[in-house]
């Protein structure tokens, strides 16, 4: 199991009239979250596309249990609990100031092969990276 936080701080563009983070804002917070853990990892998107793999997102899933508001720093726990094979499962946990879980989220990723444009297996160097979080 691999597991690395993030944090935010809310804008008071992503919130409604509410004071409300908008809904449709958390599917960004996780992909905030994506990119850092795979920072922490040496690894980066636009290095997986120069060496021709593509991550579209196959699945969002989303609980919202309270609601962020503007000016929080919101701590996002992103967990891969299996190594992957064509698909990646990655694990959100989103927690207030005060350390409250608000938002339960899951996303499915897909390793495409983009000359193909077919699924295809992680790249070897990320699976090195991962498999040792994994013994």
């Amino acid at each position: 199991m691999y597991t690395h936080s993030t944090k935010v701080r809310v804008r008071y563009g992503e919130t409604d009239q509410m004071g409300y983070v908008y809904y449709g804002n958390y599917a960004e917070y996780y992909e905030v979250a994506r990119v850092e853990m795979l920072r922490s990892l040496g690894m980066d998107y636009a290095g997986m596309e120069s060496s021709g793999v593509m991550m579209p997102v196959l699945e969002l899933n989303c609980k919202y249990i309270k609601p962020a508001l503007y000016d929080q720093e919101l701590t996002i726990k992103t967990t891969i609990h299996e190594l992957p094979g064509i698909r990646i499962h990655f694990v959100y946990e989103l927690f207030n100031d005060a350390d409250e879980l608000i938002n339960i989220g899951k996303t499915t990723l897909v390793f495409v092969d983009m000359e193909k444009n077919k699924p295809c297996s992680p790249p070897e160097n990320f699976m090195e990276k991962l498999k040792v979080f994994f013994n």
